[in-house]
């Protein structure tokens, strides 16, 4: 294994896997692999990167840095000579961590000095610019992201933000040196004598590409996804991996879609789902009093199948909120998670092969409960989002979407993509 990744939520972990499993244009990634948490056997002797996926975005922070140094010392006993910490390109966290922390404790293990940090992801609008992080023409306090339920983003100044989370200190790179070129940007990375995290902008699919060439030879690197558009390129220039195209097989069989994001997108696309496919609203309440289950969600997709049936506890932000203020943020999330889970294995042991999920958290917890293990990253369905099939005897065709992701009619077009042939 030549890079690993260590990845704060789930649907993060399936955007970077497919980003490395690409690579360049024209030039192919490495074979891929996901890993549903830190994993107790070796990798597979062909793995090339492997991605190791933590629900540790909204733990406490000592939790989420002793989950991430667990993934990493495994990735580093499979031979991995560059890891990458991957978090969200709306760089989600609070000012006690959890982004500064993990990078901090990352560091001091693999004894770096520089450490490069850009959540930029200008393919969704994700920009760096004079250490401001943009989503689309918009600060990120300003974009719909300061009343995020768990991670409300009030600052759009990284150096800000990461200088109340780190104990290091926090530089910036500015664009004026990134478009100078990965020579003059490797030198300016390499420039701090003591441990620094540095903040570089990057406005362009472009400028990303430099980054990560400059970052060739780096033990550590963080960022959102793209971060890793061409990190395969500098083993493939030096010789040591080929370049492929991700390849996943595609599964027949009962279809389901759960989603648990209150994202603006993911609104979107169920209401544009609900147009020709049948669809659930969960109500919470109904949820905490035990008048609804995962008998009653299992039931209505089992009813509708073969017709994309989705069910969603999706709500606009104030609504969440005020739920949450009734009955308490943890409870209701904990109530949630274990919902989709519980119907997720529900729905696996009755022969459902193909599930679409919608949102980081609800991610977490369907992929958590259903304990696939190893995932094959295949083919992207939309920006970011893979396909991806669990290994053994009945493999399971997943998507793991993140609210902000995927088109309008996304939630159809993904079970079709994950339909094989048997």
């Amino acid at each position: 294994m030549l890079i690993g990744v260590i990845a704060d939520d789930f649907t993060g972990a399936s955007d970077i896997a497919v980003t490395l499993a690409k690579g360049l244009v024209g030039e192919g990634g490495l074979n891929t692999t996901q890993y549903s948490g830190v994993p107790t056997m070796p990798a597979d002797a062909d793995v090339e990167a492997g991605v190791v996926a933590l629900k540790s975005r909204s733990v406490a922070a000592s939790e989420a840095v002793e989950q991430s140094l667990a993934a990493c010392r495994w990735l580093l006993d499979q031979g991995c000579e560059q890891i990458v910490f991957k978090y969200c390109s709306t760089f989600d966290s609070t000012d006690s961590g959890n982004i500064g922390p993990v990078t901090d404790a990352l560091a001091a293990l693999l004894e770096v000095r520089s450490v490069v940090m850009c959540p930029a992801f200008p393919a969704l609008g994700r920009t760096v610019y004079q250490g401001h992080l943009f989503v689309q023409d918009k600060l990120l306090n300003e974009s719909g992201m300061e009343h995020h339920p768990l991670t409300p983003m009030t600052d759009a100044d990284l150096r800000r933000v990461l200088r109340r989370q780190s104990a290091n200190p926090v530089a910036h790179i500015a664009w004026q040196t990134v478009v100078q070129g990965s020579q003059v940007l490797q030198q300016a990375i390499n420039e701090p004598q003591t441990r620094t995290l540095l903040i570089v902008d990057a406005i362009s699919e472009h400028d990303l590409t430099t980054l990560g060439r400059a970052c060739q030879g780096a033990k550590l690197v963080t960022g959102g996804s793209g971060i890793a558009l061409a990190l395969p390129h500098n083993f493939i220039a030096q010789g040591r991996a080929t370049g492929k195209q991700a390849q996943a097989p595609l599964i027949d069989g009962p279809e389901a879609i759960l989603v648990g994001s209150c994202s603006g997108a993911t609104r979107l696309q169920i209401a544009e789902h609900q147009k020709n496919h049948p669809v659930m609203m969960i109500e919470v309440k109904d949820v905490l009093s035990g008048e609804t289950g995962p008998a009653q969600l299992v039931a209505f997709i089992t009813e509708h199948q073969g017709r994309a049936p989705l069910v969603y506890s999706s709500g606009d932000p104030e609504a969440v909120k005020r739920v949450q203020e009734q009955y308490g943020r943890e409870r209701v999330a904990a109530a949630l998670d274990s919902l989709f889970g519980e119907t997720a294995q529900q729905l696996v042991a009755a022969g459902t092969r193909r599930i679409v999920v919608g949102g980081g958290e609800t991610s977490g917890a369907v992929v958590s409960a259903l304990g696939l293990g190893a995932l094959t990253i295949g083919a992207e369905i939309d920006t970011g989002v893979p396909s991806m099939v669990s290994r053994g005897r009945q493999p399971v065709a997943l998507v793991l979407k993140s609210g902000n992701f995927g088109g309008r009619d996304f939630f159809a077009r993904a079970v079709d993509a994950l339909r094989g042939d048997d």
